[in-house]
């Protein structure tokens, strides 16, 4: 069955429309090419593919094309004979005989040889291969789930894969979106991500501050769902030594851990930055958030937000406090609370204030 920790999570139509095609297509018996960037989740759409068809109960063998030369590629996924080659000391079994009845995930598989190709389209076609080294054909049942980032009908017109391999593979395919086309589904996958890094250090989860919602939600992450899973974890594991019970907020330099002063430089002999002077990511007016899109109203919602949070931290949730700091009637503060829907939780209607975790009363306008 499937991993308890396997989870696929979205409820934005992008997503919604690609799971639906997958539910369409796993009872065939038919091969299925899955396309997507990296990250996108193409393994988790391939198991389940194999647990939604009629082999759900037979075995779900993977392999990554890319991890292997073309010889122990040949090797792994049709077995040798044993001196087939050097260190071949005994016979072995490959992964289409140890998936027999069951599915095959072929990651990566724009990565194969010419070679390994020509092997696969006969056994999409027939069934049948011979382990490396031998002459006896074998023959098995396996049903064929591919996967790739690469453009194969590119690759198929410029000679560089096999278009009858091509042809047989994809009996449908199913593209998958990426992330940064699932709005919405960002802020949920990093609650999830960050819950399960909580529950690793042994704590209750405070949340996303508003304004890292509206960060998460605003960055394009090009890694994809990977990306943003290390983020989330990063970030929240920092936030909750740092400032222990406190709702995570967004930090840019969670995004690059890596980044550094003293970070080595490409170019030897050259000197290493000073450190900057420690400051507030709200006190500088004109820093451009390197998370947030080129969009001017997406850069203004993103400071905005800021402000408040570091307002609402500083007077300890009392909105009447914080208006003060920020220069604001208390009136003109709740309507910028209004405009950013903030401290409203997902899924609830804007005018729900219900359980809504800020305080204060108004003052009088000056």
């Amino acid at each position: 069955m499937i991993d308890q920790n396997t989870q696929l999570i979205g409820e934005s139509p992008a997503w919604l429309s690609a799971q639906e095609h997958v539910s369409r297509v796993a009872p065939l018996e038919r091969p299925i090419l899955i396309i997507g960037e990296r990250g996108t989740g193409k393994e988790l759409i391939g198991e389940r593919l194999h647990f939604l068809s009629k082999r759900w109960e037979g075995p779900f063998i993977k392999v990554n094309c890319a991890a292997l030369s073309e010889t122990l590629l040949d090797s792994e996924l049709f077995g040798h004979e044993r001196g087939a080659f050097t260190g071949a000391t005994e016979q072995r079994k490959g992964r289409f005989e140890l998936a027999d009845g069951g599915t095959i995930f072929l990651d990566e598989i724009a990565t194969a040889s010419q070679q390994v190709q020509e092997k696969l389209l006969r056994v999409v076609e027939y069934g049948e291969f011979q382990r490396l080294g031998g002459s006896r054909v074998l023959t098995t049942n396996v049903r064929i789930i591919a996967a790739t980032n690469a453009d194969l009908p590119a690759m198929a017109e410029a000679g560089e894969f096999r278009s009858d391999l091509l042809d047989r593979l994809a009996f449908d395919v199913i593209t998958l979106p990426p992330l940064r086309a699932r709005r919405g589904d960002a802020s949920l996958l990093a609650d999830f991500f960050a819950r399960r890094m909580a529950i690793e250090m042994g704590q209750d989860f405070p949340g996303f501050a508003p304004s890292a919602i509206a960060a998460i939600e605003a960055h394009d992450w090009p890694g994809n769902v990977r990306e943003l899973r290390n983020f989330a974890q990063r970030l929240t594991h920092r936030s909750m030594v740092m400032t222990p019970g406190e709702p995570v907020v967004f930090d840019p330099a969670a995004l690059d851990p890596f980044e550094s002063p003293w970070r080595p430089q490409k170019s030897p002999g050259k000197p290493v930055p000073a450190p900057k002077s420690p400051s507030l990511q709200v006190s500088d007016p004109g820093r451009i958030d390197p998370s947030v899109t080129a969009d001017f109203q997406a850069q203004v919602a993103a400071f905005e937000m800021r402000l408040i949070d570091e307002a609402l931290s500083w007077a300890k949730g009392h909105q009447g406090q914080a208006a003060d700091a920020l220069g604001l009637t208390y009136h003109q503060f709740r309507g910028l609370l209004k405009k950013h829907d903030y401290g409203k939780k997902p899924g609830k209607p804007k005018d729900d204030e219900e359980g809504t975790p800020l305080s204060g009363t108004p003052r009088p306008a000056m």
